[in-house]
């Protein structure tokens, strides 16, 4: 008895050490890369079984992350919450600043500006429009039954204000970093800030490697411009054919971004035009945005989607550090609310769907718990914010980590009734869904809809009676040159080809020449990962999936996107056409775990000839 005792108190002591060890590779703000320097990884990204570091990952508290972090339920849980007793939260509109001082400036401005390349098109696309938006910690209720949790956003708010604009407007957003020294457990306060998928010049577009520390801001100039704009095959004013709706922005710091998203730092971007109005009575006749705020004026919808895990015992947002497959958590919000509650009126709505990751893919359902068996239809009309051919009638919508979404439902069906969005597509772990849809009633029940609010008077038009949007660009042009990226695993690590990202984002794996198109194959070769690809600045057009064509024209893999969502053993041909700006961009996964462990390159867009790369 005297030796199971000593061997458990000797257990115990190397639990409380192991615990110690990862908070204060958490508190050091170690990246992976730091981690295989020190030894602190095997070569197949393990953490080493010694100085008390067990290959089970703890979370900042201190407490065992197994695979419950990942969503198999064996390990830990969150604590118990209600749902559905909290009104669901539209996000805040963003307004302009009347003056910025400093003075915005074409070079980096001396007076405290982390930026370290001058602005291109500034003065052709002279910002009209100011912004001025700090990151900073902020205590933000998500649940009434969990403390206030110690979360970075952009003016404070999770998720981070509501960025409304149009085409024709330029803007500029000065962006402060005013983040704390101590991390609380997870995250890194240096950041940059990517709009996705901004039509945005290279230095504003938030490169991974141009970030900016406490104390700095750095300015960014989105010119709101159509793709084509300064291009040589294009009429002027650029193709309206590639006019996007629905955007969103994020931290994209190198090595962090899982864990600073995960944190908060993340927020959607709006673009309206005169076709896409904002104005139902206009354009499109889609739902009106109004004043973005109220119910009676407001139908037109953003809403963000995370899973977070909380602590067992603090009820504090945790992040498993050491889980390089990707992370789950088991409480689902929307709009930064665990479960919320919605009441609309019964008439036509836009719902903008974000998935904001960092790991989990959804299928979204309509549900009436009282008749599972209704299958309730509605109307897609974009994908990645690009507005598709013509709306296109489903019954579901899948999304893989930073897709989006748009569409339109009727709820003048359902007056009195309550229906919940669910989430019916089963993941286990980090790596991507199962593939099995669940029955109704059955899956993750993420917000609850109250059609109880009085009938109010609906100027917009049933889509099904909308034969046309903008239609589609034309993707017949000659490539000048075909490109393969083989998405991997290799000894434990996240590759492109067979590499992983250069850590000091000084290697750029493909030049491009300015107004040249390109095909692209994306190959997903990493067994049983699955992996959302994401382009920075131009979208793409499928050409081919599996080397079969895409569905014919209006469906939703023959529309325009900027994330490819790379099934298990999946090929993909696309067609790009690269225009106006040149600079650096990144390509990556954007399970964005597998992104901070160097699943991503850089390319760049030239003046003048490209290379002839044909595996970068």
């Amino acid at each position: 008895m005297a030796n199971i005792s000593k061997i458990n108190r000797r257990a115990e002591k190397e639990k409380q050490q192991a615990a110690r060890n990862r908070r204060e590779i958490v508190a050091a703000g170690l990246s992976r890369r730091d981690m295989l320097r020190m030894g602190l990884l095997t070569s197949a990204g393990l953490l080493v079984s010694m100085n008390g570091l067990s290959v089970r990952a703890r979370n900042s508290a201190g407490h065992l992350l197994g695979d419950g972090s990942s969503g198999s339920g064996s390990g830990p849980s969150s604590p118990p919450t209600t749902p559905f007793v909290q009104p669901f939260t539209r996000m805040t509109v963003k307004q302009p600043a009347a003056t910025l001082n400093p003075a915005p400036t074409v070079i980096p401005n001396t007076a405290g500006e982390g930026r370290t390349i001058s602005h291109q098109a500034f003065n052709q696309f002279t910002p009209t429009r100011f912004y001025e938006v700090e990151q900073r910690l902020s205590n933000i209720i998500t649940h009434p039954q969990l403390p206030p949790q110690p979360l970075w956003g952009f003016d404070g708010l999770v998720p981070g204000p509501l960025y409304v604009e149009r085409y024709g407007r330029p803007i500029l957003v000065r962006n402060h970093n005013n983040l704390p020294a101590n991390n609380g457990g997870f995250g890194k306060n240096f950041v940059t800030t990517h709009l996705h998928n901004g039509h945005t010049p290279a230095e504003s577009d938030g490169n991974p490697c141009d970030y900016f520390r406490p104390g700095q801001f750095y300015d960014q100039h989105y010119p709101n411009v159509l793709a084509g704009v300064n291009s040589t095959h294009q009429d002027v004013g650029g193709d309206v054919q590639e006019s996007m709706s629905t955007l969103w922005y994020h931290d994209h710091m190198h090595d962090f971004t899982s864990q600073n998203v995960y944190k908060g730092l993340a927020g959607m971007y709006l673009l309206f035009n005169d076709h896409d109005t904002g104005d139902e009575t206009t354009g499109f006749h889609l739902p009106s945005f109004g004043d973005g705020a109220t119910d009676d004026s407001n139908f037109d919808v953003p809403m963000l989607f995370s899973d977070h895990l909380y602590d067992s015992e603090t009820g504090i947002i945790a992040f498993d550090t050491f889980n390089f497959d990707g992370v789950l958590g088991d409480r689902f919000l929307v709009n930064g609310k665990v479960q919320p509650v919605m009441h609309v009126h019964p008439r036509r709505y836009r719902f903008r769907w974000l998935d904001a990751g960092p790991s989990r893919f959804y299928q979204f359902f309509f549900t009436d718990k009282t008749n599972l068996n209704q299958r309730i239809k509605f109307h897609q009309i974009s994908t990645d914010g690009n507005l598709l051919d013509h709306p296109v009638e489903v019954e579901s919508i899948r999304l893989g980590v930073a897709e989006r979404a748009d569409l339109v439902i009727d709820f003048s069906k359902y007056a009195g009734k309550t229906i919940y969005i669910e989430n019916r597509l089963e993941q286990q772990d980090g790596r991507g869904p199962t593939g099995n849809v669940l029955a109704a009633g059955q899956g993750n029940l993420v917000l609850k809809i109250v059609v109880d609010l009085p009938p109010i008077e609906d100027n917009s038009v049933d889509p099904a009676t909308i034969t046309r949007f903008y239609g589609l660009p034309d993707k017949t042009a000659a490539p000048r040159i075909t490109r393969t990226f083989n998405f991997d695993r290799s000894n434990g690590l996240w590759t492109i080809n067979g590499r992983s990202m250069d850590p000091e984002c000084q290697e750029v794996r493909a030049r491009i020449s300015k107004n040249s198109v390109e095909h692209w194959i994306v190959n997903n070769s990493s067994g049983g990962w699955q992996h959302p690809a994401h382009i920075h600045f131009e979208e793409f057009q499928f050409l081919s999936i599996n080397g079969a064509p895409p569905a014919s024209s209006g469906l939703v893999q023959n529309g325009r996107k900027d994330v490819i969502r790379l099934e298990h053993n999946m090929q993909t041909k696309t067609f790009f056409r690269f225009r106006d700006f040149v600079g650096r961009y990144p390509f990556h996964c954007h399970n964005v775990v597998h992104e901070d462990h160097a699943m991503m390159l850089i390319w760049e867009i030239v003046d003048g000839p490209g290379d002839n790369i044909t595996n970068p």
